[in-house]
């Protein structure tokens, strides 16, 4: 282990930028070696980077998510079960319903 309590200020800061520079290079490369694995699946298996990516639901930013759950009397108010849940399923919870009741 490098003894850091007899260096300079100076000398201190180069070593930090060194370390900096070394970071940066192996993040590059980490990221490098993660890309080629992951195309080496991709190839593997047949499918090209873009169609594996869509299927894992990584690949299509924005896309929408199904309606897993609608209010009984009113279509319009509906959920997909992710986030907080909506007052109307909140208070249909509480009454002592079923969530599942709600389920499309």
């Amino acid at each position: 282990m490098m003894d850091l309590s007899n260096m300079s200020v100076g000398d201190l800061r180069n070593l930090q930028e060194q370390i900096k520079q070394e970071m940066k290079t192996r993040e590059t490369q980490e990221v490098q070696k993660a890309r080629e694995q992951i195309l080496a699946i991709a190839q593997s298996v047949g499918m090209p980077l873009k169609e594996l990516m869509a299927t894992t639901g990584r690949g299509s930013k924005g896309a929408t998510v199904a309606v897993r759950y609608r209010h009984p009397q009113d279509g319009n108010q509906q959920w997909t079960g992710r986030g907080r849940q909506p007052k109307w399923v909140k208070e249909w919870v509480d009454g002592g319903k079923l969530i599942d009741d709600l389920r499309v």
